[in-house]
């Protein structure tokens, strides 16, 4: 599967053994060149990053462990005092680690004990690859324990033993590695979580595979170029051709909701925005959005209810893109008018916040949809879509978005620091994240608005949300620069985002 040409392919353990087998095939690189080039990029990490003290190298028995003996050989070389920690005999290796482990110069490869990480300054965690998957065991399992309570700098080779390279998922337990060197590509488990949370900063070596290799990723990372072809107003336009957006939401006690989405759309390059809104609310509206317009709805004690909906379907004749649930309430009215609003709005949707939870049970409402639908859930509101705990989302984040995009028909943007932007063809755009100012409330409502203007724009729906999430994360970078992320209010994000947006 070919990434859109805005994101860096994340390849998964299938795709890097192909690229491999490519290169080794087809172009005639040997694969002993490969793992010298592997050891020779963490060996100048390590140098870098731990320039004193001993280093321990913890070698597995496939190719990554043959990856940590050219680091223990290379450093070596260079004066370094080095112990090699073997979880198995080097006898027992094959191929191209045999040949690297029977290279090793100095003193012979140890049997792994924790006693030998005692004292080191850095420990270079080459035990398990991109091929694992599933449970660790011993003596794998032991040694990772070992490592993360050794108190040394970590380097992770490729990606730290017990993450699985395709997915981020852990099963188990897994190295807590400082850095992660990978080779040729960041693999989707580095930037996914939980694995993300393992791998600290991620450096991404060439090792030698020629140009031309073949991309085949089912993942991608999100970078600036997501927002290089974003519509931009010229001579010509209009408040109308420059997106029109209708956020509907708000009930009594929750204004701030709508409010937010709608000034976030306006920021985000949308010419008109209206806020649907129950009748009660308008004036709590109007004064706090001086530049939107209010459309006020029938209401049902303060919230919108099927008795709305005719109101809300003629007013959006003029509409291009809608945000539906910010503020909405969880009255079984308010939900009952969500779910019909769902599927009987012919316009691009954004369903955030309450009115993802009236579709708790309903997601068959979204698949009747005809026009693109985007769904902007936290773990916790996934969890409720697909009916399983939040903890359970949290460890497969990568799977269970794929798997509501392809019930629903929809984008699914499962936010987080790792926000993943799924397609139901199984295509993921991954947020590098790095914004914990973005951790406060209402930001999940600047980030609706955001997509939807950018949908009103007439960006397709992929392209919008992963637009959305990029330029969201730019400004909640944007907004902690002054004062940093703690004292970040959603206002600040919305502030930032003509910046964050712009050329």
């Amino acid at each position: 599967m070919t990434p859109p040409a805005w994101l860096e392919p994340l390849p998964d353990a299938a795709a890097m053994r192909a690229t491999d087998a490519w290169a080794i095939e087809t172009r005639g690189v040997p694969s002993l060149d490969l793992m010298e080039r592997a050891g020779a990029a963490v060996a100048e990490h390590v140098a870098r990053a731990v320039p004193e003290g001993r280093v321990a190298v913890v070698c597995g028995k496939g190719n990554n462990g043959g990856d940590g003996y050219v680091v223990a050989r290379l450093l070596r070389d260079a004066g370094r005092d080095v112990t090699v920690l073997a979880l198995w005999e080097p006898g027992s290796l094959r191929g191209d680690a045999r040949e690297e482990a029977e290279r090793l110069p100095g003193d012979p490869p140890l049997p792994f004990a924790p006693g030998g990480l005692h004292g080191a300054a850095a420990i270079v965690d080459a035990m398990l690859g991109t091929g694992f998957a599933g449970d660790v065991r011993e003596p794998v399992l032991g040694a990772i324990r070992a490592i993360d309570h050794a108190g040394a700098h970590v380097i992770a080779v490729d990606v730290p033993s017990g993450v699985e390279a395709s997915t981020g998922e852990v099963a188990g337990e897994a190295v807590r590695a400082d850095a992660t060197v990978t080779f040729h590509r960041a693999k989707p488990g580095l930037w996914i979580s939980p694995g993300k949370q393992h791998a600290g900063t991620v450096h991404v070596a060439d090792i030698g595979i020629p140009d031309g290799a073949p991309v085949d990723s089912a993942a991608g990372l999100i970078g600036d170029g997501v927002l290089a072809e974003l519509p931009r107003r010229g001579a010509a336009s209009t408040k109308f051709t420059s997106g029109n957006v209708y956020v509907v939401g708000g009930s009594s006690g929750l204004t701030g909701a709508p409010v937010l989405a709608a000034l976030a759309a306006q920021r985000a390059g949308a010419g008109y925005v209206t806020v649907a809104a129950p009748a009660s609310i308008e004036l709590a509206l109007a004064v706090r959005l001086l530049e939107a317009m209010v459309r006020p709805l029938p209401e049902e004690d303060g919230k919108l209810g099927p008795s709305a909906l005719a109101a809300l379907l003629e007013a959006l004749e003029r509409a291009n893109a809608v945000v539906l649930g910010p503020g909405l309430g969880r009255a079984p009215e308010a939900q009952a008018f969500a779910r019909e609003a769902v599927e009987r709005t012919p316009l691009p949707l954004v369903v955030d916040a309450d009115g993802l939870n009236a579709l708790i049970g309903h997601l068959d409402v979204v698949g009747r949809r005809s026009a693109p639908t985007v769904l902007t859930p936290h773990a916790g509101e996934l969890g409720r879509l697909l009916e399983v705990g939040s903890d359970e989302i949290g460890r497969r984040r990568l799977h269970h978005a794929r798997a509501a995009a392809e019930r629903t028909g929809a984008i699914v943007v499962l936010k987080g620091d790792d926000t993943l932007v799924a397609s139901p063809g199984g295509h993921v755009a991954v947020s590098p994240g790095g914004a914990p100012g973005l951790a406060t409330a209402g930001t999940g409502d600047v980030l609706a608005g955001v997509i939807a203007a950018l949908f009103a724009r007439g960006l397709p729906a992929e392209h919008a949300a992963a637009a959305g999430v990029h330029g969201h994360l730019r400004a909640g970078r944007l907004a902690a620069a002054p004062h940093g992320p703690d004292g970040v209010v959603a206002g600040d994000v919305i502030a930032a985002l003509p910046a964050a947006l712009g050329r």
